[in-house]
């Protein structure tokens, strides 16, 4: 029942398609690349997304994992695919924002191998400590910071990621030095937290909640720049005397570099379209997320904003490119 009414909801709203050349967009299955592994968050987007814009452009859009290299891998065979609009893709802050940096060799840039066709979503990370921790706010892990440099440790889901990257900004925000511990998920990392072998972590929200609202963890901060509805007594970092520790991972649809603009144009209006769905846009707000959209050129104003931001960071971090 609720996938007739899902389907029923899109062809409500379907978008008509465009014709290029002979044909009529689109004329048959689009493949939807997204650079990271099957069950995470960006592959569970990219799946829920691709559903409610293949019922409106009444063609299906298959996801396909091409994950590695922290997102590279996928993101280059995007970048590589011929421009006609069959070749789509999940474009994440890490391939398009960071790993120039972190990187010493990547195939693509993504500021002119990619198109952006819209932002689907933005969510922040929360700073949490054991729920038995002596620091019951940031202030209180700056002062032990500073009252024995190098003692602290925060964990990651590895280097580069934005686990790391929002204690790396944390720390020079904050002129304090913790270790860095890094661990092959987030989710072990967080395991060793509520454990005690570190004292702290960055997490997603939406893999930070659960172990919150458990009592398992608690939260001393937010990393949006507005308190969240779904956690309003969780404080921002800007209440807590950091407002340049705002760090918000997001993800948005890509093409390939050469797509005709009025293909990128109706893309982008079935993005915005599919973003208003009730089911979809529920999904994304559970978690703490902001809802995307906008136009394709908000979305590369973005990623050209973010880009030497996260350059810096990784430079004043010291992180040694792979």
């Amino acid at each position: 029942m609720k996938r007739r009414q899902l389907l029923q909801g899109a062809a409500a709203i379907a978008v008509p398609g465009l014709a290029l050349g002979q044909d009529k967009y689109p004329s048959k299955a689009i493949q939807w690349i997204c650079p990271y592994a099957a069950g995470g968050n960006a592959d569970n987007r990219s799946r829920q997304v691709a559903r409610v814009m293949g019922a409106m452009l009444g063609q299906p859009i298959v996801v396909d994992n091409k994950a590695g290299a922290g997102g590279n891998i996928g993101t280059e065979a995007i970048a590589r695919a011929k421009p006609d609009g069959y070749t789509l893709g999940m474009g994440n802050f890490a391939p398009l924002a960071v790993n120039k940096a972190l990187f010493k060799k990547i195939n693509f840039d993504p500021q002119t191998d990619l198109v952006p066709i819209g932002l689907i979503e933005r969510g922040p990370l929360i700073l949490m400590v054991r729920n038995d921790s002596p620091y019951k706010s940031v202030k209180d892990i700056v002062a032990a910071a500073k009252a024995e440099p190098g003692k602290l440790s925060y964990a990651s889901g590895g280097i580069g990621g934005t686990h790391h990257l929002s204690g790396a900004l944390f720390e020079h925000a904050a002129g304090i030095d913790m270790i860095h511990a890094p661990y092959k998920s987030g989710s072990a990392g967080a395991t060793d937290l509520m454990g005690g072998q570190v004292q702290m972590m960055f997490e997603q929200m939406y893999a930070a909640m659960p172990s919150i609202k458990g009592g398992k963890l608690r939260a001393l901060a937010i990393t949006s720049k507005t308190r969240s509805p779904l956690a309003p007594e969780i404080p921002t970092m800007a209440e807590q005397g950091y407002p340049e520790v705002e760090v918000l991972n997001w993800q948005g649809l890509v093409g390939p570099k050469g797509m005709a603009p009025e293909l990128v144009r109706q893309l982008n209006s079935v993005l915005n379209k599919a973003l208003q769905e009730h089911d979809l846009r529920d999904k994304i707000l559970s978690q703490g997320n902001e809802v995307g959209g906008g136009t394709p050129e908000q979305f590369a104003a973005l990623i050209k904003t973010e880009t030497p931001r996260w350059a810096k960071v990784v430079r004043d971090a010291r992180i040694d490119p792979e």
